[in-house]
């Protein structure tokens, strides 16, 4: 993770992006975290080991990571929290549409459709996004 770690930052520098602290602990604490977690969520997780971060930053850094496709956003319908995933890995994002628990499904990887879209629509796709909604075990 260390290695994976080091390669983002360096990546950042190489895109003019300062390298702060928050940003770095904020990068960690995604790419090991096994939630989905909101910008509330990520604010008090690290408040005890950085005390000086702020809701802003928090926010602030997630937009930047969304920007530089570090990060993705999952905005659940009924729901008015965004919740983040690092994108380290391909995966799909289940949500349970009842308690609107998120779980990661890594299975085969995903087929890129660009090609498809293009020929028979004209877009050139930029990114894709899919969430899937079901019932989890424990609504079920």
């Amino acid at each position: 993770m260390v290695n994976k770690l080091e390669g983002i930052l360096e990546d950042l520098r190489d895109h003019g992006i300062r390298v702060t602290e928050a940003r770095r602990l904020m990068l960690e604490y995604l790419m090991t975290s096994h939630e989905h977690p909101s910008a509330e969520k990520i604010y008090q997780d690290l408040m005890d080991v950085y005390p000086q971060i702020s809701l802003a930053t928090v926010y602030n850094n997630l937009n930047l990571f969304l920007k530089e496709g570090l990060v993705t956003e999952i905005k659940i319908k009924n729901d008015q929290t965004r919740y983040y995933d690092f994108m380290g890995n391909e995966h799909l994002n289940i949500v349970c549409e009842n308690c609107g628990k998120i779980a990661d499904f890594e299975g085969e990887p995903l087929p890129d459709i660009s090609d498809l879209v293009r020929d028979q629509t004209g877009y050139q796709l930029q990114k894709q996004e899919l969430l899937v909604y079901g019932l989890c075990p424990e609504c079920q």
